[in-house]
């Protein structure tokens, strides 16, 4: 026979179990998208389409784990009514979740621009390839930190990544400034450097979702959102509210 608190140590343990799920599936949609991201990249500079077509692909599997997640969540909130650090874990959750369907989104993009580039012959002429590298692993280095962040709960991590989009940010106006000048010498580049540009744009885009994943594992752990404070205010922020 079950006594009133054995049976709320099992609610207990169940719903501790589906929090742990949630998480893990959110953490295995973290992985595939830094490996989509890792191929998109390498697809381009490489000029390997059947690597891009890979990325195109997957995409769909990033999708699913998006609406499985979410309909986790969705659960979650119907029959547990969390309230406190459980809610804002669910939250959190379905936030990240969103960060990084886009994030697999611009990996598409990217290795479109890949096929499109082996399919059209594009030259190299004007080429930001050492740029793209550079900011591809940038990028690539603050999504994992901002999802080590987020499975560690480690705030100190996750404020570093998010300053860290600041050079990112200064990297990608650097080659695009770099890139307009080679337009400007020669009109015949053009057409590459234009598609160049979008994946610049694109890897861009990824700094500033894992910047927002990052910003998640704060609210999350400190319930501080920091989403408009400025990177040179953020430390102090963060102190003020341990």
């Amino acid at each position: 026979m079950l006594h009133k608190d054995s049976y709320k140590q099992h609610i207990s343990a169940q719903f501790n179990a589906e929090l742990e799920s949630v998480k893990n599936h959110l953490l295995e949609m973290g992985g595939l998208v830094e490996q989509q991201i890792g191929k998109a990249v390498e697809s381009l500079l490489s000029r390997d389409s059947g690597l891009a077509e890979e990325v195109i692909a997957g995409d769909e599997q990033v999708n699913e784990l998006e609406i499985n997640i979410d309909e986790e969540c969705s659960r979650i909130l119907a029959r547990r009514q969390p309230a406190a650090s459980d809610l804002r874990l669910v939250l959190a959750i379905s936030k990240v979740t969103t960060d990084l369907e886009r994030i697999g989104d611009e990996a598409s993009k990217i290795a479109r621009q890949a096929v499109k580039s082996v399919e059209e012959g594009g030259s190299s002429a004007g080429s930001s390839f050492v740029e793209i590298r550079h900011i591809g692993n940038h990028v690539s280095d603050m999504l994992r930190r901002s999802l080590d962040a987020f499975a560690r709960l480690d705030v100190d991590m996750a404020v570093q990544t998010v300053i860290a989009d600041r050079e990112v940010d200064s990297e990608y106006a650097s080659a695009m400034r770099s890139l307009v000048t080679f337009m400007m010498e020669d009109p015949r580049t053009i057409g590459p450097v234009l598609g160049q540009m979008w994946s610049l744009r694109s890897l861009e885009r990824v700094g500033d979702h894992a910047s927002n994943i990052a910003e998640h594992v704060i609210y999350l752990v400190r319930g501080l959102d920091v989403r408009h404070v400025e990177p040179d205010d953020l430390v102090a922020q963060v102190e003020e509210h341990p």
